[in-house]
């Protein structure tokens, strides 16, 4: 499967994205820099990998939201290409309208950096297929404006139509029912603000988060 990866100015997880993926898919990934108006032909994944993009000045992603790939990115998704955000990658999607909501500055003010428990509530999707509904699984994070805020319509509604990937399953930064990943309508973008690629070996502390990549893999390739 070919995968891109979009490196913003301040993005400090695209090579730990790009080391699972080579990690899953036994392929490197195209580094693909926000500039570019263009994605490589024939990809099969598009990830938006965590970090700070533009120092997070203004709103977390909201300036990486303006940048030229942009465009592409939407492209690729109206085609039904998957498209991962991952922590500021969330950040990204939602500010780009492919994803509902906001992330804001989590309850309590403090930057949260440890592993964390998810349930897992949709296991049809392409990035969860390989997980079972409501299995418990652990995975970091590490984020300052992680708390999912979206208004009680639309988390309803998200709800009804089964958008909700991942849930915390213990208060982590106040987001709105301890939602963690969401899902677009199409089931072929998912932000979350944990980190699966930084659990995908046993030594890194885990790796229930490779199943989200060969999920994928299995799908597309």
């Amino acid at each position: 499967m070919k995968t891109a990866v979009i490196v913003f100015p301040g993005s400090n997880c695209d090579r730990d994205l790009a080391v699972a993926l080579e990690s899953v898919t036994g392929t490197k990934p195209h580094m693909v820099w926000h500039g570019d108006t263009a994605l490589p032909d024939d990809i099969g994944l598009v990830g938006l990998p965590g970090g700070f993009s533009y120092g997070d000045y203004l709103r977390c992603g909201a300036i990486a939201a303006r940048s030229p790939i942009i465009a592409a990115i939407v492209a690729a998704a109206g085609r039904g290409v998957p498209v991962l955000g991952i922590c500021n990658g969330f950040q990204v999607l939602t500010e780009i309208g492919l994803l509902p909501g906001a992330l804001m500055r989590n309850e309590g003010l403090d930057f949260v950096c440890r592993d964390v428990a998810l349930t897992v509530e949709n296991a049809q999707s392409a990035f969860t297929n390989l997980y079972a509904k409501g299995e418990r699984i652990m995975v970091p994070v590490a984020h300052h404006d992680g708390n999912f805020t979206a208004d009680a319509d639309t988390l309803d509604r998200i709800e009804g139509e089964g958008r909700v990937a991942f849930r915390y399953a213990e208060p982590v930064n106040g987001s709105a029912r301890q939602i963690a990943g969401v899902l677009n309508a199409g089931g072929n973008v998912l932000g979350m603000m944990p980190h699966p690629e930084r659990c995908i070996e046993p030594a890194h502390s885990g790796d229930a988060g490779r199943r989200l990549f060969e999920g994928l893999l299995a799908l597309v390739a």
